[in-house]
């Protein structure tokens, strides 16, 4: 067990370096924390702000501010919530959706070259193990 809490300290420390990397190359003012929001957006396509907050479990001020920042950078847009007045969707702009599949396929790019001699079967049975791991952590 500590070899294994070793190794997930190295990730972990490494994915929030990564994060920050991944922000910084969509916009140099752009907070770390911003990289995940634009990528679960990305996954969903468009999500209350209420339940991006829950989902990243921070308040609603929080997300606030941070969904504020990725508007006036033009990286998303929120549009009234067809299903309740009072509430808005957010969604990645066209040109915030360009940019971040820029960056994000320059990191896939990076993790196909370290990972260029592994086996394809170890990389699946990581990705299926760290899946699993995900599944089994909680929020």
């Amino acid at each position: 067990m500590e070899a294994l809490e070793r190794e997930l300290t190295v990730l972990y420390r490494r994915a929030r370096a990564s994060s920050g990397e991944m922000a910084r190359q969509m916009h140099p003012d752009l907070e770390a924390a911003a990289y995940g929001l634009l990528v679960r957006l990305a996954e969903s396509g468009e999500e209350r702000a209420t339940d991006l907050a829950g989902y990243f479990g921070v308040g609603k001020a929080t997300m606030s501010r941070q969904l504020r920042a990725l508007e006036e950078l033009g990286f998303v847009s929120r549009e009234p919530d067809p299903a309740d007045g009072r509430a808005f969707l957010v969604r990645l702009t066209p040109g915030g959706l360009a940019r971040f599949n820029e960056v994000r396929d320059a990191r896939r790019a990076g993790y196909r070259s370290r990972l260029s001699a592994w086996d394809r079967t170890d990389i699946r049975d990581l990705a299926r193990l760290l899946s699993r791991l995900n599944a089994d952590t909680p929020a």
